[in-house]
């Protein structure tokens, strides 16, 4: 008999319900399954180089499918800013006049630093800008200028002082200027800012995933793509021509099997020499790669599916008994046992499953594949959280293993992590628009053990932001409104949802300018939106204040930095598509107090009373009591 084309739709269709994804359905990203289904049991070093590459060779026989992700998510921010104005009192001037009050790169930590494309040290401005580009359909960002060093105080003085010919991401250390450019990793010695000195070089063999300064060290993280092929040692880093190896022993990995596609390594570097002090290595998955940073440890947190294999036999064995023949439930549930992969195993299951459809006519074919479709999607909503899991592993910062574990569902970026009173909490997204998307918080002690959670928030929705100030949570979801949760987190093992308010557009971004007042940055329809929420009574939190502006994005919606907040004249700055925003937020009202226009505005900081503007073209300096124009600079 002739294999029906309804009877292939249901074949692709019961594959593709069980791994949420329509195969038929072009998807945004790529992920994987494991075929562990026991308990999390924590990770442990490779004993040998054998059983590293057994552990990649079973790791590559896993099935790999699409992970459905909605295009409709407009960002993915890289970490949450911090609570707090970020600035630093001066001491009083001596013979060289400096400022009082300097602005710091918005950040998500107190006292740790990230890298961004703009510093200062309160005298000078270093700039590091670049370009959007096109190839083909793909945008791409592309540094093709010279990392400026701007005299930026007093104002009247302003003016280019030098260039370094090397453009990237920055960190600042005392006189040394650290940039991420590329494949390379350059320390500056800027005592003398008109004659920056090169002083040393790290060539990186791996890709950079992020890097933070603390306490006077840079930890780094990068990461090598890996299969059951990749020769050992790895070498991810070169300095001064010595090459950084990870043998097999030195590479932790999960004692379940899991599908591994990268090796993931942190260093803690000297940044006045560039010397590498400490090291760590362990393998997970690209997809969902989230790292946070505290006072006391690094998160660093990798996706993946566990056992779909095991999934199809029990929603055959509990919800198909009366729609499929028992021999053919049987004859699956027999490949449990068969020494074979599970690739190998899911191509049998299709072929049982032909066989079987191709003993039944059109209308039987047509009958049984829409009852399987939606007892497909009813079981899914019951066992999502056990087929959608999130790794964690905490490090000390001496770069140890200190603790892991799994939790159900997917962290939108490193937002959703917050370290608290020594405890973790995460804030996971579940399922899809087949299995139903709920919402998760999860709070985990000091050993990553869980101790409090909030299931099922935002039901058909997907979290778009997070915000985490002390004893409280904020989580916008979103689907068609902006549902703003207030959490109340003071008893770790009974979080508990205070208050909800729901309106139209999304926030993806979240920062408190008081303790009870968290102004909002995201999108209504087609333009971007500034929300200020009153919280001061979790039970019912409040809308006070709305703005649209007429433009379509702002880079706050990519990333943090781009924010910047002054308390002392109640202001904050924003990003358009080129121009620069400065809002005032006096008695909890949003408004617009000035336009920085044609200068393809990045960045602002703060000196004192004096707001520098930083676009690609130029650096216009306000006087925040007057704002009047003092000064400008072209590049």
């Amino acid at each position: 008999m002739i294999v029906s084309k309804n009877k292939i739709n249901l074949i692709n269709y019961l594959v593709a319900l069980v791994i949420l994804v329509l195969i038929y359905i072009l998807f945004e990203s790529v992920s994987t399954y494991s075929s562990s289904g026991s308990d999390f049991a924590g990770v442990e070093k490779f004993s040998s180089e054998q059983e590293l590459r057994n552990y990649l060779q079973e790791s590559a026989e896993f099935v790999s499918f699409g992970y459905l992700s909605p295009s409709e998510i407009p960002t993915n921010m890289r970490t949450l800013a911090m609570s707090q104005d970020i600035s630093y009192e001066k001491s009083a001037p001596g013979e060289t006049a400096e400022p009082k009050r300097v602005s710091e790169t918005n950040v998500q930590v107190l006292g740790i630093d990230e890298p961004d494309i703009v510093k200062t040290n309160g005298k000078e401005i270093y700039f590091s800008p670049g370009s959007w580009g096109y190839k083909g359909y793909w945008r791409y960002y592309e540094d093709t200028r010279k990392t400026k060093i701007i005299n930026a105080f007093p104002p009247e003085d302003l003016e280019n002082l030098a260039e370094i010919d090397k453009t990237g991401e920055l960190l600042l250390h005392k006189n040394i200027l650290v940039v991420f450019s590329k494949d390379k990793i350059y320390g500056y010695d800027i005592s003398s800012p008109e004659n920056p000195d090169k002083k040393w070089v790290i060539e990186l063999n791996s890709s950079f995933v992020s890097a933070r300064l603390y306490d006077g060290k840079i930890y780094l993280i990068t990461k090598n793509w890996i299969n059951q092929y990749t020769s050992y040692p790895i070498i991810p880093l070169t300095y001064k021509g010595n090459p950084i190896s990870v043998e097999y022993y030195k590479i932790y990995h999960p004692v379940n099997k899991i599908p591994v596609d990268v090796i993931y390594h942190g260093f803690s570097i000297d940044p006045i020499s560039g010397k590498i002090k400490n090291s760590i290595s362990f393998i997970g998955t690209s997809s969902g790669s989230v790292v946070y940073m505290s006072n006391n440890a690094i998160y660093v947190t990798y996706f993946y599916y566990k056992d779909l294999i095991e999934l199809i036999n029990n929603f055959l064995n509990e919800k198909c008994k009366d729609l499929v023949p028992l021999n053919v439930i049987e004859d699956i549930n027999r490949l449990r046992n068969y020494e074979l992969s599970d690739q190998a195993k899911m191509v049998e299951i299709k072929i049982i499953f032909e066989r079987y459809m191709s003993s039944l006519g059109r209308e039987e074919q047509r009958k049984l594949e829409n009852e399987f479709l939606n007892r497909m999607k009813d079981y899914m909503k019951e066992h999502v959280r056990e087929l959608e899991k999130t790794g964690i592993i905490k490090i000390n910062l001496d770069l140890e293993v200190e603790a892991s574990a799994e939790i159900p569902g997917k962290p939108l970026n490193q937002f959703s992590l917050d370290e608290f009173d020594n405890h973790l909490r995460v804030a996971t997204t579940l399922g899809n628009s087949l299995s139903q998307n709920a919402n998760d918080l999860y709070i985990l002690d000091g050993n990553l053990k869980i101790v409090g959670k909030i299931k099922d928030y935002g039901l058909q929705e997907r979290i778009y932001s997070v915000r985490f100030v002390g004893d409280k949570g904020y989580i916008v979801t979103f689907k068609q409104i902006d549902p703003f949760f207030v959490i109340d987190l003071s008893d770790p093992k009974n979080p508990e949802i205070k208050g909800k308010l729901k309106i139209p557009g999304y926030s993806s971004y979240l920062h408190p300018i008081e303790e009870d007042k968290i102004l909002g940055i995201g999108k209504e329809e087609s333009k971007v939106k500034i929300s200020l929420f009153d919280v001061s009574s979790p039970e019912n939190p409040k809308e006070i204040s709305k703005y649209f502006l007429q433009e379509y994005w702002s880079d706050i919606l990519n990333t943090h930095h781009a924010f910047l907040l002054d308390k002392k004249h109640k202001i904050f700055f924003l990003p358009g598509r080129s121009d620069g925003y400065v809002f005032s937020y006096e008695n909890y009202e949003i408004k617009l107090e000035k336009v920085i226009i044609d200068t393809n505005a990045r960045r602002a900081i703060y000196l004192d009373d004096y707001l520098y503007i930083i676009g690609d073209n130029k650096i216009s300096v306000l006087d925040e009591n007057t704002w009047e124009k003092v000064n400008e600079l072209e590049f």
